[in-house]
């Protein structure tokens, strides 16, 4: 080795300093976690229980609580597959196609992640609301879409729609399309090829989309906020009912409604973490 490559060689650290190194910046994680992430959780549940069991259960149980964690799923329910199947469509056409505008579809996709959903809420309001582009046809057939149902549906997909579509396009594009192109060969149908080649390949990928497309619909707050209108009992999902709680001095009950929010948080970044292993693996 030449002196000049010598003299732009890194300096040696000893191993004692390597080790202090990585002991300080996994001390620096550690507190940070504590600090900003587990501190806020402990103190959610210690809130929501500061009052007992049975003032946190009867808060829980309380009809407007119960209707908003029944609209939340409902909605969840809802977006969650409807996402999915956009998601593996859109990957497909994306991965296995070759078409003008395949790019500014992928552009599309990513949308939602550049926009605020307080702006999206404010664009179906325009679109479909009672003075909306399409108000007075809604009107006059009669549909409902702001304030109700439909309208926390569709704001909601919105803000949950890339992310099955991310999760599944890396990995077709990476498998390619030659098993789907053996298959066909074969004689398999498009179903048969999707469901015996495609799908066991992304599977893990598709859950993984699916987990978090899951947590963000459960947790949506801006462009429901927009589009619900707030109705106690009709529109509230948990979210809006953790705010409107909070509004009637009723900490310990926004609390409670918060700390079911988060044990959801929770159960989704258990379940991301199983599929990561078994990606891994």
């Amino acid at each position: 080795m030449s002196a000049a490559s010598l003299s732009h060689a890194p300096p040696l650290r000893a191993p004692g300093q390597s080790r202090r190194g990585e002991r300080l910046l996994i001390g620096v994680a550690v507190v940070l976690t504590l600090l900003f992430i587990a501190a806020p959780m402990a103190y959610i549940f210690a809130r929501a229980l500061s009052q007992g069991w049975a003032v946190y259960a009867a808060n829980i149980l309380h009809p407007m609580t119960l209707h908003a964690i029944w609209l939340t799923t409902v909605t969840a329910l809802i977006v969650v597959p409807l996402n999915v199947a956009f998601g593996i469509a859109a990957a497909w056409a994306v991965a296995k196609h070759r078409f003008p505008g395949r790019g500014l579809l992928v552009t599309i996709i990513e949308i939602p992640f550049s926009i605020s959903p307080i702006i999206a809420g404010i664009c179906y309001l325009l679109l479909y609301g009672r003075q909306g582009l399409l108000g007075p046809f809604l009107r006059e057939h009669d549909l409902q879409v702001m304030f109700a149902l439909p309208g926390i549906v569709l704001v909601t997909m919105f803000v949950t729609a890339p992310f099955v579509a991310r999760e599944v396009l890396p990995l077709m594009q990476a498998q390619g399309s030659e098993q789907e192109q053996a298959a066909v060969t074969l004689g398999a149908s498009g179903w048969q090829v999707f469901r015996r080649v495609t799908l066991p390949n992304i599977r893990w990928a598709l859950l993984y989309g699916a987990v978090l497309c899951t947590a963000r619909a459960v947790g949506e707050f801006g462009g429901v906020s927009v589009v619900s209108g707030n109705i106690r009992g009709q529109t509230n999902t948990l979210p809006l009912h953790v705010e409107l709680l909070f509004n009637d001095l009723n900490a310990v009950g926004a609390f409670a409604a918060a700390s079911t929010l988060t044990l959801i948080a929770i159960v989704a970044l258990l379940v991301k973490t199983l599929l990561e292993g078994r990606k891994a693996g």
